[in-house]
């Protein structure tokens, strides 16, 4: 399967993955995967459940290991062959992204502004200049005076924008999001999709598992429709959604629709 370049190839990818292989037991979760994705773009991957659309950002971000293939952060190997570069090296690419999960995974006994700090203090940021973000971070995301709460205080809607703040907290270079809103009612859904719709508009590089198939279609530069470990079908979301070409993909989204 050769390389997916995302609008273009003018600029180098912030990430690229090649034949990217993920197996559970004999489950071949990924089956040769292959992505690139360009600064300032947001690429959704859609798909059925146990499609690996999650198995392939947790591959990304090193929370599984991947049994073959490559993966790079701006042309830098952090996998290659499926051997991964050295624990140090590891941890200085784990800084160029942040991870969005459905179940937020906030730690509950700290406070929303230690949620978003702690990273960045553990790895020596200045302690003013990190306040100073995470307070910016909390005006951004709607969250002024939440500063002092605690997840357990806040709706499911705040709590996922104080995770992604968290994630922003490093200033990463791409954001991950796996179905950022499948633990939300409607209402609360449609808080976070405003949040990430923004960061789009500031052109935040992003990949976005979700099933929010009309979300995926207005704010995507590009979508990727897995099914079974494989990529069936990808490309502009107006050809994907709007004139798809395979027929899984055609059956998949007529089943969204009822």
């Amino acid at each position: 399967m050769s390389d997916i370049t995302v609008n273009g190839a003018s600029s180098a990818p912030i990430l690229e993955i090649r034949n990217l292989q993920k197996s559970f037991g004999s489950n071949n979760v990924l089956k040769d995967i292959s992505l690139s994705v360009e600064p300032g773009n947001v690429v959704s991957i859609i798909g059925p459940s146990g499609s690996g659309k999650s198995t392939l950002l947790r591959c990304a971000s090193f929370l599984e290991t991947a049994d073959g293939g490559d993966i790079l952060y701006n042309g830098q190997y952090a996998m290659h062959g499926g051997v991964y570069a050295s624990k140090a090296e590891l941890g200085g690419f784990r800084t160029r992204f942040g991870m969005v999960f459905q179940n937020f995974n906030l730690f509950p006994h700290y406070s929303v502004m230690k949620n978003i700090t702690e990273a960045p203090l553990l790895h020596g940021h200045d302690k003013q200049e990190v306040r100073e973000r995470a307070e910016s971070l909390l005006v951004k995301m709607g969250l002024e005076g939440k500063e002092d709460s605690y997840p357990c205080q806040l709706s499911g809607g705040q709590q996922q924008r104080v995770a992604i703040a968290r994630a922003l907290a490093l200033k990463p270079e791409i954001l991950f999001f796996d179905e950022p809103t499948s633990a939300l009612d409607p209402e609360l859904t449609g808080e976070v999709l405003k949040v990430i719709r923004q960061l789009a508009d500031d052109h935040m590089t992003m990949v976005v598992v979700t099933h929010e198939m009309p979300f995926a279609r207005a704010v995507s530069n590009y979508v990727i429709f897995m099914d079974k470990g494989v990529i069936v079908e990808q490309g502009d979301p107006e050809e994907v959604f709007g004139a798809p070409t395979q027929e899984r993909t055609k059956q998949f989204l007529r089943n969204y629709q009822k």
